[in-house]
Formats: C-alpha cells, sequence, structure tokens
C-alpha cells in the first residue's frame, strides 16, 4: 500500500482533507467563468450555477491553512437567481470558516458578474475592466414571423389567461410588457439592496450607480465600485508572501474527462426545441457582445 500513498509535498498542494497535511497557508483561487445560468453549457465550465460550483465552493473552503478565498470573476452576468445562490453560498462559507474573500474582476464582471464580485470583502479590478451594470435586463426574440413564413402551424393549449406569456412565437402583448417591467423593477430593487449592503459607505455618495451603466476598472474606483486596482497574483502575492496560491476547479463529467462529447441529436429532430436552441446560443453570444467580447 506504501507505493499508492501520495507523497507529502504533493498532497500539500491539494487543497482539502489532503491539504490539511501542508505547513504552508493556502489561498484558494475560484475562476467564475461564463453566463451565470441554471443550463448546463455545451463547454465545460462555460457557466455558472449553484450545483456546478457546490463541490468547488466546498473544497476551496476546506483547508486548514486557508489565509483567504480568491474569485477570478469573468462574467456578463445572467440569472439573477444563480447570482444570488452562488454568492449566498460563498458567504455563507465564508463565516463559517472565518477567512476573508477577495474577488478580482477580468474582462468583465458585469450584472450578475458584479452580483457575485460582491460576495467579497474586497473587489480589485484591472484598469481595463468593465465593471457594473447594476439592473435588469431581459431578452428574447419574436418568432411568430417565421414560424408563419415557412408555413409551420403551433398549436398551443392552456389552462389559465397568463400561462403562455411572452411566448417567442406568438404576437406581443402590451399588457404582457408591463408585467415583465414589474418584475424588473423588483429584482432591481433586491439587487441594489445587494450592493449596498455588501458596498456599504465604500460607494462614492450622490452617484447614479444603478442605472445598468458600466465603467472601467478605473473608473470603478472613482465610484466605490471596487477597492482598487491589481492583478490576482499580484496582489495575493504582496498580501500574503508565505501563502500558496492553489486554484480550485471543478470536477469534469465522466464523459468530458474520456474525450467524449454530448450526444448528437437524432437526425430529424428539427422543430421548436432547434429554433428555441438557436435563440438561446444567441442571446449568450449577445451577452458577451454587448461588452466588445
Amino acid at each position: 500500500m506504501d507505493a499508492l500513498r501520495i507523497p507529502d509535498r504533493l498532497a500539500a498542494r491539494l487543497p482539502g482533507r489532503l491539504g490539511e497535511r501542508s505547513d504552508r497557508s493556502v489561498v484558494s483561487l475560484v475562476r467564475l467563468h461564463g453566463v451565470i445560468t441554471a443550463m448546463s453549457g455545451p463547454v465545460p465550465r462555460s457557466v455558472i450555477n449553484a450545483q456546478g460550483l457546490e463541490k468547488t465552493l466546498e473544497r476551496a473552503f476546506a483547508p486548514e491553512g486557508l489565509a483567504a478565498v480568491a474569485l477570478l470573476v469573468n462574467s456578463p452576468g445572467g440569472s439573477p437567481t444563480q447570482s444570488a445562490l452562488v454568492a449566498d453560498r460563498i458567504r455563507g462559507l465564508a463565516e463559517e470558516k472565518g477567512v476573508p474573500v477577495i474577488a478580482f474582476c477580468e474582462d468583465v464582471a458585469a450584472s450578475g458578474g458584479y452580483w457575485l464580485a460582491c460576495a467579497a470583502d474586497e473587489i480589485f479590478a484591472h484598469s481595463t475592466s468593465l465593471v457594473g451594470s447594476i439592473g435588469v435586463i431581459s431578452q428574447g426574440f419574436g418568432l411568430d414571423g417565421l414560424i408563419e413564413r415557412f408555413g409551420v402551424q403551433r398549436r398551443l393549449y392552456t389552462a389559465g389567461t397568463s400561462k403562455s406569456r411572452l411566448d417567442p412565437f406568438l404576437p406581443e402583448k402590451a399588457e404582457d410588457v408591463a408585467w415583465l417591467r414589474g418584475l424588473q423593477d423588483q429584482l432591481h430593487e433586491m439587487f441594489q439592496q445587494w450592493v449596498v449592503a455588501r458596498r456599504g459607505d465604500r460607494l462614492q455618495s450622490g452617484a447614479e450607480l444603478f442605472t445598468g451603466e458600466v465603467w472601467t476598472g478605473a473608473r470603478a474606483v472613482e465610484l466605490g465600485i471596487v477597492d482598487g486596482l491589481g492583478t490576482a497574483r499580484g496582489v495575493l502575492t504582496e498580501r500574503f508572501p508565505d501563502a500558496e496560491l492553489v486554484p480550485v476547479e471543478g470536477r469534469k463529467p465522466l464523459l468530458a474527462r474520456l474525450g467524449l462529447g454530448g450526444v448528437p441529436a437524432a437526425r430529424g429532430a428539427v422543430g421548436t426545441d432547434l429554433l428555441l436552441g438557436i435563440a438561446e446560443a444567441a442571446e449568450v453570444r449577445a451577452m458577451w457582445a454587448r461588452y466588445g467580447l
């Protein structure tokens, strides 16, 4: 059995139970990259959600010699609910373990991406990072003209007058848009409350911070949206000179580890699901494109 024993010098690099044997402190690096959505992404780790990050966050906060957890945020946003669930989990683990959390905004930490960054005790950005977009947006497509053009008949049956609100295959209704905007106002208020609770008096008094505007990292410092400029390696090596920076990543699904992709759809499976899939992919691309990425 001794031949299977992991050497101490290697075990010390691993966060979690094995890492407890290390005599060096550890800073766990957690990468939050992608659109925030409950759906699985076409590429492993291309999306952010609570379920996919649960084990990663647990491992990040596990080492006995943990000095801090760093969040490397690169996200244009997405689901408010998933943003809140991930941020709440980070705060819960941070308070349970009693360690600081530091966020580093990379290309973009906007909308839900900034919600995640606010889970940290301190936020840093590069001067060229795009940060903010404290607002709510809904987007979709009107496909009723498209299916009519191709002679497609869609048959929809509902019980309840509100079940088909904002259906992309039906003409838009003014009352549906008013209902959606009411929801957006509620979510926007929750977003503002979260930012104020986390940032407090660091926010520039009197500044219009909640219009959905996005700023460069340099301007975000002036507004109190972030605490300073710097990179993860630069800030962390200065702040924790004796600590080892350890990336903590989620485990890939078995098929991905074997180099196998998803199972392609059967031939002939073309219709509503395909159109919606194309629309969803376009929306994801559009989220990044809003920031020139």
